[in-house]
């Protein structure tokens, strides 16, 4: 006799979802995103470039010198250090082209237009390089 999984309830909080419910989260978030105006998608770009860049620089001050350290350890390092970036994008609800490209999800399951979707990507990703 076979239990049947129980589904794990959604708070709003970070949550372990099932599959089928990840997918429809996946949605959700790409509707969400392609509903946003031009002008917040892309100050949202710029800062998700900007904090990707600060953790770059943060990450080549730590090599800087780090002659003196074994190999492994400076990049152990550097690795660490530059992940600041990543998380300040998370942290603060940047939008990095890599984490919009989920949203062909949404697309997928026809929730947004081709165009949207477009519109979306091309402006965050200018924004992106812009900052």
């Amino acid at each position: 006799m076979t239990e049947t999984p129980k589904k794990v309830p959604s708070t709003g909080s970070i949550d372990a979802l099932l599959p089928p419910e990840m997918a429809l989260a996946c949605e959700a978030a790409g509707v969400a995103k392609a509903g946003r105006d031009m002008a917040t998608l892309f100050i949202l770009g710029v800062l998700a470039g900007a904090f990707i860049a600060f953790g770059a620089a943060f990450m080549t001050v730590i090599l800087t010198g780090a002659g003196e350290l074994p190999w492994g350890v400076a990049r152990l390092l550097a690795g660490i250090v530059f992940s600041l970036g990543l998380i300040l994008v998370i942290v603060c609800g940047a939008e990095l082209f890599t984490g919009d490209a989920l949203m062909i999800v949404a697309f997928a399951s026809e929730r947004i237009t081709l165009g949207a979707l477009l519109r979306a990507w091309s402006v965050v990703y200018a924004g992106n390089i812009a900052g």
